[in-house]
C-alpha cells in the first residue's frame, strides 16, 4: 500500500515575531502565575466548628461527637428513621447512616475554630490572655497526642480600632504558646473577621510576616482566612469588588473566604426572621466571593444556620431537615465547606455531604474512566480536561471526608489515589 503523501506545511511569520510576542507577555505570564496558582492541592474540611474560647476543653472534640451520636440514638436510632427524616432514597439510607456513625466515632470534627470574637465577647485583658495561652496549650497537646482534628486554630478579634490591639495580642499569645510547645502544627488555621478594607488584610499579612521573622520560620508559613461579613467587603465605595483586592492584599497568605451569614445579612438590612444562607443577599455575596477566588487557590466556606436541633424530637427533625437542605444547597453551588454551631448539626452535615458524594459516584467514575482511556465509552459524553479535573476533584473530596472508600473508587474508575490526585491537580495524598 502506497503511503499517503505528506502535506506541505508553510508558515509566513518568522521566529522573531513569536519571540517578540513572548517577550511582550512576560509580565502577564508572571502575573497570571502569581495571582492564579490554582488549587493548593490539600484537603479541604467539610465544615468549621466554632467553640467559644472559654468553653474549650481537652475533650471538646470528643464531646461533640458523643453528643451527636446521642442525638442520633434518641431522635433517629436506625438507618430507616434517619433516612425518613431527611428524605434519603432507600439505596443511600444504609450506607449514609453507617458512615455518619463511623465518622462521629472516628473524626467528629474536621476543623475546629476557637473563638475569641463574637462567641467570646469582650473580657478583661488578663482573662483573655489566660484563655489564649490555654488554647495554645490544648491545641499543642492534642497535636502531639494525635487527637487533634485535621485543622484547628483561632478566630481573633478584628482589625477595627476598638479591638485591634486586643486581637493582635491574643494572636501573639496563641502563636507564641504553640512555638513554645514545639512549633506550629501542620493544620493551623487563623481567621480574621469583619474585614472591610484591603488594608486590614495587609496589616494581618504583616503581623504574620513579623512573627515568622521573630521565630525564624519560613516566609509564608502562616496563612489566614478572611471572613466576609460586611457589605464593604463585597462592594467598595469605588464600586469595585473589594474581596478581590483583599485576596491580593494578603500577599499569598489567604487560605479561605468564609461567609458570615448573620453579620452580612444584618448589614444589608435583612430582618432577623429572614437571615439565612439561602437569602438572595447571601447568594449575591457568595457569587462575588466565588468569582473573586476562582483560580487563586483560596477556598470558600458558606456560613451557618442558627436553628439548633434541640428539644423534642419533632423540633429536632425540623432543624435537621433545614440544615440538611442548606448544606445540600451549598454543595450544589460548589461551596464545599460551612460552619456548624452545635453538636446536633454534625449528623446532618455528614449525611448531606456523604449522600452528595455517593449519589454522584457511579456517573463520575464512569465518565472519568472513559476519559482516562481517552474514549467516551458508553457514557455518550466526551469530556474535556477541565471536566475530568472536576470529576476527579469530586471523588477526591469524597475520599477525604470518608464518604467514599479508595477500593470502591479504584474498582469503578481503574484509577488509584495518586492518579486521581494528578487529574484533580492536587499533590499526592500523604500515606
Amino acid at each position: 500500500m502506497e503511503p499517503e503523501p505528506q502535506e506541505t506545511v508553510r508558515t509566513s511569520l518568522p521566529g522573531a515575531v513569536r519571540a517578540s510576542i513572548a517577550d511582550s507577555l512576560v509580565a502577564v505570564d508572571a502575573e497570571l502565575a502569581r495571582r492564579y496558582p490554582g488549587d493548593p492541592g490539600t484537603r479541604q474540611p467539610v465544615h468549621t466548628v466554632y467553640v467559644p474560647a472559654d468553653l474549650l476543653t481537652a475533650g471538646t472534640v470528643r464531646d461533640w461527637g458523643d453528643q451527636a451520636l446521642a442525638a442520633l440514638d434518641r431522635h433517629a436510632p436506625d438507618a430507616a428513621s434517619f433516612a425518613a427524616v431527611l428524605g434519603l432514597p432507600d439505596d443511600l439510607a444504609g450506607p449514609v447512616h453507617t458512615r455518619v456513625r463511623a465518622k462521629l466515632e472516628r473524626e467528629p470534627v474536621e476543623d475546629l475554630r476557637i473563638d475569641f470574637e463574637d462567641g467570646y465577647g469582650p473580657r478583661p485583658d488578663a482573662e483573655e490572655d489566660a484563655a489564649a495561652a490555654r488554647a495554645a496549650s490544648l491545641v499543642a497537646a492534642a497535636s502531639a497526642a494525635g487527637t487533634a482534628p485535621p485543622y484547628a486554630g483561632i478566630r481573633m478579634k478584628c482589625m477595627e480600632a476598638a479591638v485591634r490591639d486586643r486581637g493582635i495580642r491574643t494572636l501573639d499569645i496563641f502563636l507564641t504558646g504553640l512555638m513554645a510547645a514545639g512549633g506550629l502544627p501542620d493544620g493551623l488555621v487563623l481567621t480574621l473577621p469583619k474585614v472591610t478594607y484591603a488594608e486590614q488584610v495587609t496589616a494581618m499579612a504583616r503581623l504574620c510576616e513579623e512573627f515568622e521573622k521573630a521565630h525564624g520560620l519560613a516566609p509564608g508559613r502562616i496563612g489566614f482566612e478572611i471572613q466576609i461579613e460586611t457589605t464593604q467587603a463585597i462592594l467598595g465605595p469605588d464600586g469595585r469588588a473589594t474581596v478581590a483586592r483583599m485576596i491580593d492584599a494578603a500577599e499569598g497568605r489567604a487560605t479561605g473566604l468564609h461567609y458570615g451569614t448573620f453579620d452580612y445579612s444584618a448589614a444589608c438590612g435583612v430582618g432577623a426572621a429572614h437571615q439565612s444562607m439561602d437569602h438572595p443577599a447571601a447568594d449575591h455575596a457568595k457569587a462575588v466571593m466565588q468569582v473573586a477566588a476562582a483560580g487563586t487557590g483560596v477556598r470558600l466556606s458558606d456560613g451557618s444556620t442558627n436553628v439548633l436541633p434541640v428539644g423534642p424530637t419533632e423540633r429536632v427533625h425540623d432543624a435537621w431537615r433545614l440544615h440538611h437542605r442548606l448544606v445540600r444547597r451549598s454543595l450544589a453551588r460548589a461551596y464545599y465547606q460551612g460552619w456548624d454551631m452545635h453538636p446536633g448539626h454534625l449528623p446532618t452535615r455528614y449525611a448531606a455531604v456523604y449522600a452528595f458524594y455517593r449519589e454522584g459516584l457511579e456517573a463520575a467514575a464512569e465518565r472519568l474512566a472513559a476519559y482516562a482511556a481517552r474514549t467516551a465509552g458508553g457514557t455518550g459524553i466526551a469530556d474535556e480536561p477541565a471536566t475530568a479535573k472536576a470529576l476527579s476533584g469530586h471523588l477526591v473530596r469524597g475520599l477525604d471526608c470518608g464518604a467514599l472508600d479508595g477500593a470502591e473508587v479504584e474498582r469503578l474508575t481503574g484509577l488509584g489515589r495518586a492518579e486521581l490526585d494528578a487529574l484533580a491537580g492536587r499533590a499526592p495524598a500523604a500515606s
